[in-house]
């Protein structure tokens, strides 16, 4: 999760609007985005989502 952050800095406030506060938690350099979004207690369906507008988000920049 830490290097998508790293990598992508856009994709941390599509994180924090479903609840991931990433940049600052210790676990973001060794957890991924499902992982830490379980952790959360996010659904299957919910990580999905989030992980589509992470793609906009990440697609429009391109």
């Amino acid at each position: 999760m830490g290097e998508l952050v790293y990598k992508h800095p856009s994709a941390e406030e599509v994180l924090l609007d479903y609840g991931l506060h990433c940049a600052g938690c210790f676990a973001n350099s060794f957890d991924t985005v499902e992982a830490g979004a379980k952790a959360h207690g996010m659904t299957d369906a919910e990580i999905d989502e989030m992980l589509e507008r992470v793609n906009e988000v990440l697609n429009f920049q391109e």
